[in-house]
């Protein structure tokens, strides 16, 4: 059961994507464009676009899971649906800074201990470029540069999938696993990022970082991958989808038609489902404390934006 009368009487951002992913409303429906009136209009989305817009004054990153850097900010706008044009000045500001290779970079800094020069520049690794591309083309911006970017990141394909990899200037730059193994959350990165794009996403490339993260399912609790494994905290309910977790996982996974017949898939979608309470909703188990002012930033009672991820997960598993 989908409570979308409880989720319509949420913020506007839940409205919003209410309106467009659950019940299939096209944006120029006027109950679709008083909802991104008033979603544009909110303090929160407000404020998150403005800190967006000083994309090229961000701080560098120095942990991949700190979900209130610009970086991550950008991609839930983009999630949201917030349009190209309330963005543009962080736009303008990414394609500055693209690579030689062609990935977009972020101001980054990598400790020595892993092969990095322990100060700020704009750089990239494999945890966030793909990321960026994915919000570009959230956004609507796909010309040469941003294919360019998209063709180097899929060029990294290695047999069990997606390893730790980042620019060239990174030189022996190696996250804390084996370099031989792949990278749960880069495969993820790369699979949301793929998602954007139709022609791609049945790809051979596709196909082995799915894989690559069932197989991860199935060994759970046996194998972690670059510290990433799937335990009690993967399995909690957070918002929004920053790191390696159950509700990122799935809503990446599933956005793969291919996917979704896989029994692996379909018994991680069956532990979302248990979660939900009688009425249908969803409350949060884990939240990101800095995201505070946010409604599902809270554990106390059920959360309209992570009830409405849940359901358009399960939508699309039942598709």
């Amino acid at each position: 059961m989908v409570p979308v009368d409880w989720l319509l009487e949420g913020p506007a951002f839940v409205r919003y994507c209410c309106l467009t992913d659950l019940i299939g409303k096209a944006d120029d429906d006027p109950d679709v464009a008083a909802a991104y009136r008033g979603m544009i209009e909110d303090p929160l989305v407000a404020s998150l676009i403005r800190e967006v817009n000083e994309w090229e004054h961000q701080y560098p990153i120095t942990r991949h899971n700190d979900a209130v850097h610009p970086l991550h900010k950008l991609v839930f706008a983009a999630g949201l649906g917030v349009k190209r044009a309330e963005v543009e000045p962080a736009i303008t500001a990414i394609m500055a800074h693209q690579s030689h290779e062609g990935p977009f970079q972020v101001r980054i800094s990598i400790p020595k201990a892993f092969g990095g020069v322990g100060v700020p520049k704009w750089d990239w690794v494999a945890t966030d470029a793909p990321l960026i591309l994915y919000a570009l083309l959230r956004l609507g911006v796909r010309d040469q540069r941003v294919m360019r970017g998209v063709a180097h990141i899929l060029s990294r394909i290695a047999e069990p999938g997606f390893p730790c990899f980042a620019s060239g200037s990174m030189g022996k730059f190696k996250g804390p696993g084996r370099r031989e193994d792949p990278c749960p959350y880069a495969n993820l990165l790369v699979l949301r990022m793929l998602s954007q794009l139709p022609e791609l996403a049945d790809t051979p490339a596709a196909r082995r970082a799915v894989e690559m993260l069932l197989h991860h399912w199935e060994v759970r609790g046996e194998k972690k991958y670059y510290l990433f494994g799937i335990g009690t905290d993967f399995v909690k309910l957070k918002a929004p989808r920053v790191w390696y977790d159950l509700v990122h996982y799935l809503d990446t996974l599933t956005r793969f038609p291919f996917a979704r017949g896989d029994s692996r898939l379909r018994e991680a979608a069956g532990v979302l489902a248990s979660k939900a309470d009688r009425e249908g909703r969803f409350t949060a188990e884990s939240v990101w404390t800095k995201w505070k002012g946010w409604e599902f930033c809270q554990k106390r009672d059920p959360s309209r934006w992570l009830t409405l991820l849940a359901h358009r997960i399960l939508m699309r598993m039942s598709a």
